[in-house]
């Protein structure tokens, strides 16, 4: 597994719903929550490895790219673009979840993404916006269910909606695990 080297945005109290003023790192707080094998993402070669796959979450928007702060005019990390950039010209599978696909659009012309569905359905897709900035970076949106995945397969990339809409868990498991069968079955091995 890797991650940016980096600081994070802001850390939050998820028992509050408030910023915290203590600060992480990126790298140590994913080895935290991933119970420590990690590499600096700056470290990930194309070459290396058979497919590439970008969790998502809010994290995404906020310390991958600046997209939480600034939408479609957003910037990718250097390290993010990098990676998205190899795996695309190698033509090796990428998977990304949740809000992440917006970092495909910025960087893959033309690419089709899913984060679910373009309208809010009376809050059951309350992040439905994020189509359209996807639209604006570039890409192509594709509505989808979030048990669902689309697959790009002229770019080798799959997508699922995971926590951009407000279903049961089982169901995000499902989309998740869909994505990551997809990326496996791309890499025809």
């Amino acid at each position: 597994m890797f991650a940016p080297d980096i600081p994070q945005m802001h850390v939050i109290d998820h028992t509050k719903g408030e910023a915290s003023q203590e600060s992480r790192n990126v790298l140590a707080e994913s080895a935290r929550i991933a119970r420590g094998d990690i590499t600096a993402l700056s470290q990930l070669k194309a070459q290396d490895h058979d497919a590439v796959i970008f969790p998502g979450g809010f994290g995404a928007a906020k310390n991958l790219s600046s997209f939480a702060v600034d939408g479609e005019s957003c910037r990718v990390h250097n390290d993010v673009q990098r990676v998205l950039e190899d795996f695309h010209k190698a033509k090796k599978p990428i998977g990304l979840c949740c809000i992440a696909p917006v970092l495909a659009a910025k960087v893959i012309p033309g690419v089709e993404v899913t984060v679910g569905q373009e309208e809010e359905q009376g809050g059951k897709w309350p992040y439905a916006g994020t189509a359209k900035a996807i639209q604006a970076l570039g890409g192509k949106h594709c509505p989808k269910e979030v048990h669902e995945v689309h697959v790009d397969k002229s770019r080798n990339v799959v997508t699922t909606p995971a926590f951009m809409g407000h279903v049961a868990l089982h169901t995000i498991f499902d989309g998740i695990g869909a994505m990551v069968s997809n990326v496996i079955k791309l890499t025809g091995k």
